[in-house]
């Protein structure tokens, strides 16, 4: 099993304390599994020694990630070497030094915050006031442990089914940016919730967000093709920057691709009953 003594990994972002014994599976999956690498992405897992004992956790399964300090830094970005925070950072800080935008400016909205790895490299990126949303009160507690500075608010809702109360209080924010990393898809974040947080952010504000590649593909069933296609086809989006990556690697050692993307927000999205939009 591949484990965090291997030399050679790269450094994570910052998050105090020891990190965690991890390891990965060392035959994932099996020929009776129709995927590319064995697993699937939101059936990988690992095993982490809590307690003097080792236990399987998905990696999907962040509640349970977030609440071992280090864990998930030791798992994404020790041995899976994550690279989504980089690449949106980089790829907004260009659209905006193109366009002429103070960074200090935004007021960004972090959809599947987590503990705050993303506001981290946002801040980084001269960032000036940003929220953080998750479903997962665990995420906000992980947030508050590892990067208590980053974040001016966090709130655990679902953006999906909004109350007229979580409205208010996340309209009063007055946001003019979206940002979205890792979090879209495999049953975290759907159509309907990134829809409606697009909706909260003013028109003119920037979008940002990146999605595994078949997501946006002609086979996709989850909804996001069709969103992002239609948001382009009306007006509603114009596409600043979009870059194919590789976000991470997967349990086997392979690279599962992402598409990141920077948008202009030119109107609001009609948000349909379901989880879509249609």
């Amino acid at each position: 099993m591949a484990d965090t003594s291997s030399p050679g990994s790269p450094q994570a972002p910052s998050a105090g304390g020891p990190r965690p014994d991890v390891r990965l599976p060392e035959n994932p999956g099996g020929p009776d599994q129709d995927t590319e690498c064995g697993l699937d992405q939101d059936t990988e897992y690992c095993s982490v020694r809590l307690d003097g004992t080792w236990q399987d956790i998905r990696f999907h399964d962040y509640d349970r990630i977030f609440a071992v300090p280090g864990l998930y830094e030791t798992l994404f970005h020790d041995l899976l070497d994550c690279r989504s925070p980089d690449v949106v950072g980089k790829l907004l800080k260009e659209e905006l030094q193109a366009s002429g935008t103070d960074p200090a400016s935004l007021r960004v909205l972090d959809l599947g915050a987590g503990n705050g790895l993303i506001a981290e490299q946002l801040r980084t990126v001269g960032a000036g006031y940003l929220v953080g949303v998750d479903l997962l009160d665990e995420a906000r507690r992980a947030a508050l442990r590892d990067r208590p500075e980053v974040y001016d608010d966090y709130h655990v809702c679902d953006t999906a089914r909004l109350t007229a109360a979580w409205e208010r209080t996340l309209a009063g924010h007055r946001f003019n940016a979206l940002t979205c990393v890792a979090a879209l898809g495999f049953g975290d974040i759907p159509v309907r919730a990134f829809a409606t947080a697009v909706n909260l952010v003013a028109d003119g504000g920037r979008i940002a967000f990146t999605i595994r590649d078949r997501f946006l593909s002609e086979s996709d069933e989850s909804g996001f093709a069709r969103f992002v296609r239609r948001c382009e086809r009306e007006g509603l989006f114009e596409v600043r920057a979009r870059e194919r990556y590789r976000h991470r690697l997967d349990v086997r050692g392979e690279p599962l691709y992402y598409l990141a993307v920077v948008a202009t927000k030119h109107g609001d999205v009609p948000v349909a009953p379901s989880d879509g939009t249609d």
